[in-house]
């Protein structure tokens, strides 16, 4: 039912994870010129210092707007089947396109992050190496893969859960232990287990009762904006739920900060229970046990720009 985090990053079909492809990923996930006002970074929204994510109900983007939806964590998310809340990224690579591209994160174009990042001959020199025999490996596609390969990394073994999964009995005191066996009992595990307990499937938030307008915002259909299925209609990726006490706020929507509220919430929508407050308590004390080794990233110098790159481009909301 449940897999540990392994303790080196996975394989990942197409995309070898090479030193000079996972250094120059590093480098894209933190270079803020990527977005076309040179302030917004992968890691302004999935901050590898604060769980992976950027502790906002959702995030602010290009010209200080406002996204639909709460910013998933980075970390473990290669264990995912699909990114984004309702799946329409099928890996890491296709995600980090995303972002790049939308008005309301980074606001910039294909052509435009070829351009900077063309105009610095150390990121041409980076490409060359983590791409060898291309002849133009300077590429938006490139870009992506980078990206993916350095996020595949940041992964979080030896959670205390994972040395129980590995046979150490103490890992785990009493009270977590009655916390996964509710856990399971409950019906909990149905949606979230595996690896990364969470990011397999979809399901319909509210299966048994649906939350509040405040929880589940009305206009937010989720995958059915994906698959225009009116079955899909506020379906969403069950969240993964490693680190989970270190990525409030909590749901799609971030309407929910306490990790106890979102316990109870899941246990009335999505089970048809009313779980007591000693059942939320053991199962948050379980939930703690998957937060595991969170990397330490060193922050990496990135090249000046040259009289060639492309100037940053105002950031409208605030004329």
């Amino acid at each position: 039912m449940f897999d540990a985090v392994p303790k080196y990053p996975p394989v990942i079909d197409g995309n070898e994870l090479t030193a000079d492809k996972v250094q120059l990923g590093k480098m894209l996930f933190f270079e803020p010129r990527l977005s076309s006002s040179h302030l917004i970074s992968c890691n302004t929204c999935h901050n590898v210092g604060m769980g992976g994510h950027d502790y906002l109900p959702t995030s602010i983007g290009h010209g200080w707007q406002k996204g639909p939806r709460n910013s998933p964590t980075v970390f473990n998310a290669v264990f995912n089947a699909a990114q984004f809340w309702d799946g329409r990224a099928a890996d890491l690579a296709e995600q980090a396109k995303g972002p790049v591209q939308a008005g309301v994160e980074m606001s910039s174009t294909p052509e435009r992050v070829v351009s900077t990042l063309k105009s610095m001959p150390e990121y041409v020199a980076k490409f060359e190496d983590a791409f060898p025999g291309e002849e133009d490996p300077v590429t938006f596609d490139n870009m992506a893969t980078a990206i993916e390969a350095f996020e595949a990394t940041l992964i979080t073994p030896d959670a205390p859960f994972d040395k129980y999964l590995r046979g150490d009995g103490g890992a785990l005191n009493e009270t977590e232990k009655e916390g996964l066996a509710l856990f399971m009992n409950k019906g909990c595990a149905a949606c979230h287990g595996g690896t990364n307990f969470g990011g397999q499937d979809y399901y319909p938030f509210g299966l048994v009762t649906r939350p509040g307008a405040e929880i589940l915002p009305s206009g937010d259909k989720g995958r059915f904006a994906v698959t225009e299925t009116a079955s899909d209609e506020y379906v969403f990726r069950a969240a993964p739920l490693r680190n989970i006490e270190l990525t409030a706020p909590y749901f799609h929507s971030g309407a929910v900060w306490s990790l106890e509220e979102a316990v109870a919430v899941m246990g009335t929508s999505q089970l048809g229970t009313e779980l007591n407050d000693e059942e939320v308590q053991s199962i948050v004390a379980f939930l703690k046990t998957l937060t595991g080794n969170i990397p330490e990233i060193q922050y990496p110098e990135l090249p000046p720009s040259t009289d060639s790159t492309p100037k940053p481009a105002p950031m409208s909301a605030l004329q």
